[in-house]
């Protein structure tokens, strides 16, 4: 096995089992006020599963595609940066039950979401498009985030 498959599938696997270890869905999460317009829970799971597996492939073929060592590093650095805003957002909302922090991480993930996009183009056009799902999930869980915050506001000691 090659190691940007092994790094593609540890990237993955780790951000999606992490991120479901951190996911504590219990009466508190059940108990704020969401959007009528919200997925059901169901749904994340499998959602991740897809965007996370794409990524993953985005790596493999960015990989592929870079021309020097220079660009393997920072590609490396690109998912890594990524992935560390990724798994801080699952127990800022669910662990320390603080979807306003959570709030405030989004804008980090969205913008590493975003560079992966735009740094992957030259590596691989095909790559960037493969990520393009993860920024409009990303999108859209903002929004959800935005959302919950709004209806369920203030959060924080006196709230918990």
């Amino acid at each position: 096995m090659t190691f940007q498959l092994i790094f593609a599938i540890a990237w993955a696997v780790i951000l999606g089992l992490g991120g479901g270890l951190l996911t504590k869905i219990g009466d508190w999460y059940h108990n704020l006020e969401k959007p009528s317009w919200q997925p059901p829970d169901w749904l994340f799971g499998p959602a991740w599963t897809i965007i996370l597996g794409l990524g993953g492939w985005a790596f493999v073929l960015s990989w592929n595609g870079a021309a020097t060592d220079a660009e393997r590093t920072f590609l490396i650095a690109l998912y890594l940066v990524n992935g560390v805003f990724h798994f801080l957002w699952s127990p800022l909302f669910f662990t320390i039950k603080r979807p306003d922090w959570a709030l405030i991480e989004v804008p980090f993930l969205w913008a590493s979401v975003l560079a992966l996009c735009v740094f992957l183009r030259p590596m691989s056009e095909i790559a960037s498009w493969l990520i393009v799902p993860y920024l409009v999930w990303v999108s859209f869980a903002a929004i959800l985030n935005w959302k919950i915050v709004q209806l369920n506001k203030p959060f924080g000691a006196a709230s918990a």
